[in-house]
């Protein structure tokens, strides 16, 4: 195993729930009230669909906004990694990833550990726009390939704190076989005063649509026992997954920081709603007012 190279979950596509769009001869950001499937091909167009996404629009009658998926590891930290990170916006590289206690920053003495008071308490990380960052990985129902997942990625909390909740409290309640779980990635809506009522949206996780909560479990036991039957060994599995992480400081490859960066941080960090040398999105509102917004609309 080559060293310093993350080894991360096989990756055939993307869901994401925004694209990038260009404006005033800048590409940034836009948010949608859907999911997208794609695959991990770009044309002049954008990202080019995975053909999941049609047959899951079909039947969901043009909008997803829910997508059945099952998890690879039972272990809530191996499906989502969640952490603070901050990019070097000229050459794309992570400079600093941290967990809220201690961090892995680059420095002019390589890399060092350092404390991690979180971005609103770091001076250095609140000016460099260090934010947090999640990747989810998920095997939607219909795919074939046993060890291939789709990758959501974000940098909201509502996300975050959501799809955290939810994992640790699914492998809980299922006696510790989060990946046997029949679940939902599922689209949320909320408003609130200060996104003006119109509603903002994040991600979130439950049981298949008409399926209890009981009834999810006890499927997940089933499928718990037949792989045991049959010798499929999920510890190893999780074993593995957790070196391979473990094997490198950042995760994201080189050739991924690109994408990463065009959608998560605007160029000259102006953010989605044109704040800034921008006109605001709702006129009268002060720059103050339009960045508050964009911090509630991150999801």
């Amino acid at each position: 195993m080559i060293k310093g190279l993350a080894i991360t979950p096989p990756v055939v596509g993307r869901i994401s729930i925004g694209k990038v769009v260009e404006k005033n001869g800048k590409r940034l950001p836009e948010k949608d009230d859907q999911f997208t499937i794609t695959s991990l091909v770009q044309n002049k167009d954008g990202w080019v669909l995975h053909p999941l996404d049609k047959a899951i629009r079909t039947a969901a009658n043009d909008k997803i906004r829910e997508i059945p998926i099952q998890l690879m590891f039972n272990d809530p930290d191996l499906n989502l990694r969640a952490e603070y990170s901050l990019f070097d916006r000229e050459t794309g590289r992570p400079i600093c990833v941290g967990n809220g206690e201690t961090c892995i920053r680059v420095g002019k003495n390589g890399m060092e550990s350092l404390p991690c008071p979180s971005p609103s308490s770091c001076e250095w990380g609140s000016k460099a726009g260090c934010k947090p960052y999640g990747r989810l990985n998920v095997q939607i129902e219909e795919q074939k390939d046993s060890f291939g997942s789709f990758i959501f990625r974000t940098t909201g909390f509502n996300s975050i704190r959501t799809l955290q909740a939810r994992l640790s409290y699914f492998n809980a309640v299922s006696g510790g076989i989060l990946s046997c779980m029949p679940l939902t990635l599922k689209l949320r809506g909320k408003s609130t005063t200060q996104s003006h009522r119109a509603p903002v949206y994040f991600v979130d996780i439950t049981t298949r649509d008409g399926m209890t909560l009981d009834e999810a479990i006890t499927e997940a036991k089933t499928l718990h026992e037949s792989r045991k039957t049959i010798g499929f060994d999920q510890d190893a599995l999780e074993q593995a997954a957790k070196l391979g992480f473990e094997n490198g400081a950042f995760e994201d490859s080189e050739d991924e920081i690109p994408d990463v960066l065009e959608e998560f941080y605007p160029e000259n960090n102006e953010d989605i709603s044109g704040c800034g040398s921008q006109p605001s999105r709702i006129a009268g509102k002060t720059n103050l007012q339009c960045k508050l917004d964009q911090k509630i609309e991150a999801t």
